[in-house]
């Protein structure tokens, strides 16, 4: 790859690993739509930085009964405000013909939840209507390695992220941001660029496997995500495309706390993307995503916006 293309590569980047939207709550611990042009290229050996600033907006009407922190509740206005620091370090180190890196997440904010009803609490009573519950606070943690190769205009990785259930959760609370439960996300995505003529074609899969949520006793079913991307850079600075994710879960919720039964869910959504690349020795990049959700069963439906800067921090 010529040195233009390289630095172009690291001034697109979106990073690897990202967290949190079936499952309990509705929700699994992937952010649906995290990756998307470049999802297949590690950049080159450094340190860099990415924050992502994340709005979602999502209801479900009435007549859907759903599982949030262990009742059972219909009539939801969902909106979720997060902040996603997230550090990815490429390392120099080769395994398989593949170069190594490490990423940690930590979203921080929270969900402000609206439901018309609380049909049933942890005794099966009646608990009230018209509740309002929120909480901002922090998240999860999430961890990933992954390993990425290069051949001429392809890039691809594969590797794994790790949700670890260390952030603040309260079981008695309606609203929470951790999910209080360890999961698993292995994942794939490939990338065609041509700096030629400034084409991405990008596509990225993955599947969750979630442990039991213990103070619940809920255990979520495993969750199978795609995401898409084709997008075209009008010269060095700016870029324009189309993207979008199908989500599906592949097998039934479990345990005691899972009194709805399999629940599986299942959404998909379009999008748009605009990004502007600033240019330098150390190029960075800003990016704005949006999607709307369509067909979603078992899960909200509505429309999410990212905002993501990423900035290189350092080269090896």
């Amino acid at each position: 790859m010529s040195h233009g293309g390289r630095k172009l590569l690291a001034g697109c980047l979106l990073l690897a690993a990202s967290q949190a939207q079936a499952a309990e709550n509705g929700v699994g611990f992937y952010l649906l739509g995290s990756r998307g042009p470049m999802a297949g290229a590690l950049p080159p050996p450094g340190l860099y930085l990415q924050n992502d600033l994340y709005r979602y907006a999502g209801s479900a009407g009435a007549a859907k009964d759903f599982p949030v922190g262990g009742r059972v509740v219909a009539g939801i206005q969902l909106e979720t405000r997060l902040a996603m620091p997230t550090l990815l370090w490429s390392t120099p180190w080769q395994l398989a013909g593949g170069n190594l890196g490490l990423s940690w997440s930590q979203p921080l904010g929270g969900p402000a939840l609206d439901v018309d009803a609380e049909l049933t609490g942890p005794h099966g009573q009646r608990l009230g209507t018209d509740v309002h519950a929120s909480n901002y606070t922090y998240g999860d943690p999430v961890l990933a390695a992954m390993l990425g190769w290069h051949r001429g205009n392809f890039h691809w990785q594969g590797g794994v992220a790790l949700n670890v259930p260390a952030g603040d959760y309260d079981e008695d609370a309606l609203a929470n941001i951790a999910f209080h439960r360890w999961g698993a996300d292995p994942f794939a995505a490939l990338t065609w660029f041509d700096p030629a003529i400034g084409l991405d074609l990008s596509v990225a899969a993955g599947v969750t496997f979630n442990a039991a949520n213990p103070a619940t006793d809920y255990r979520s079913g495993n969750e199978a995500h795609l995401e898409w991307s084709a997008e075209q850079h009008f010269g060095p600075r700016f870029s324009a495309g189309l993207l979008g994710y199908h989500y599906r879960q592949v097998s039934d919720d479990s345990g005691r706390g899972a009194s709805l039964g399999p629940f599986r869910g299942r959404t998909r959504a379009l999008g748009a993307t605009l990004a502007w690349n600033f240019p330098g020795a150390r190029p960075w990049s800003l990016r704005l995503k949006a999607f709307k959700e369509q067909a979603a069963y078992n899960r909200l439906e509505g429309h999410s916006v990212f905002l993501s800067l990423s900035v290189p921090l350092s080269s090896l």
